[in-house]
């Protein structure tokens, strides 16, 4: 009898813990009997004429791979197989030949780790193609519903409260409004956890309108009431103007919003408005190439282990999540369904205010 066979791939932006993650299934896949195979690209790596991949084992993942960032399959945010941009312009659907490839291949289960974009297209192609599917939740936005926190996330915003820890002595030797602008797209978690953790006086998130009346004002008192000559703030991506128009927003070959640029309109008003000098900081990719910090790492290790177990149990179309410190699974529909933005009423929100943290409301 040939061995079982478990596919795995990486979909969708990089980030920090993918490699442990990838590290964790093929150590708990080959555990129980079955042969991992990589998956090259993400579903990139399943368009043409044979699937690109390579078979992982134990040796070549070490613990040396686990510290890495990145993901060494290779991974792909662009190209929707049923929306397929050709050279040509035309679109087409190549859903099928994604289909045709991974049968190829034989498997028995396939483990998708991506975010709620990702998810959504592998579980359509599962669907179609009566493939046997696991997710694993990984996205620095933290936006993925049905799960506390995803692969990526911890060590982004560790990354960001770094930087507000090299930018505030920047910022009390010159006498200077500092901005640091971080990602997350369309949801605040990044920049609301680790305005906290940094310390910043003022974090501006998409969830909560801001005005700059509120946002000068809290300047003006820290610099003239308080005394301290420097004020940290921390805004995410995708806050609009406050007439709620994008800044600078983007669109790449395949018309996705690109976000950039908030943090200089910020900076332009403030300074406008109070005459303050004003540097802005656009952390972006730095939040998604270094090597994971511990919690990512045991958050990947327990995902990974996780999702063998389903697939030696036959429970398929559901996704690893962490909840109150365990790690349980829930459909993918469900996670991909309840998008996970910042409750302006929890706990974060709440300690930044008591700890007089301005959102600028």
């Amino acid at each position: 009898m040939s061995k079982k066979k478990i596919g795995v791939l990486t979909s969708g932006g990089d980030c920090a813990g993918l490699n442990a993650t990838l590290r964790a299934v093929t150590h708990a896949g080959v555990r129980s009997g079955y042969e991992i195979i990589g998956i090259e690209d993400g579903t990139a790596g399943l368009l043409g004429d044979t699937p690109r991949y390579r078979i992982l084992t134990p040796n070549m993942m070490d613990t040396i791979v686990m510290r890495q960032g990145g993901t060494i399959l290779g991974t792909t945010n662009k190209g929707d197989p049923f929306k397929f941009l050709m050279p040509d312009g035309s679109i087409k659907n190549r859903s099928e030949e994604i289909i045709a490839n991974l049968n190829s291949l034989n498997l028995d289960a396939l483990i998708g780790i991506g975010g709620d974009g990702s998810m959504a297209i592998l579980r359509k192609l599962a669907t179609q193609g009566n493939i046997n599917l696991i997710g694993i939740p990984k996205t620095i936005d933290n936006d993925l519903g049905k799960t506390e926190n995803s692969v990526g996330f911890e060590t982004a915003v560790w990354t960001a409260t770094e930087a507000l820890d090299r930018l505030q002595p920047t910022a009390a030797s010159h006498d200077r409004v500092m901005i640091l602008e971080v990602m997350g797209r369309d949801a605040g978690h990044i920049a609301l956890n680790s305005g906290i953790a940094g310390g910043a006086d003022i974090i501006l998130i998409p969830e909560i309108p801001y005005n700059f009346d509120s946002v000068n004002k809290r300047i003006i008192d820290i610099r003239e009431k308080e005394g301290r000559n420097f004020v940290l703030i921390i805004i995410s991506e995708a806050i609009k103007t406050v007439d709620g128009s994008d800044v600078l927003t983007s669109k790449d070959s395949e018309n996705q919003k690109r976000y950039g640029g908030v943090g200089h309109y910020i900076s332009e008003r403030i300074t406008e408005d109070t005459g303050f000098e004003t540097r802005v900081t656009v952390l972006g990719h730095i939040q998604r190439g270094c090597p994971p910090i511990p919690m990512d790492r045991l958050i990947a290790s327990a995902f990974g282990v996780k999702a063998i177990e389903l697939v030696k149990q036959q429970k398929f179309d559901r996704m690893v999540a962490w909840s109150e410190r365990e790690v349980i699974d829930v459909p993918i529909s469900e996670a991909i369904a309840s998008y996970q933005d910042v409750d302006i009423n929890a706990t974060m929100v709440k300690t930044a205010r008591a700890l007089g943290i301005c959102f600028g409301d």
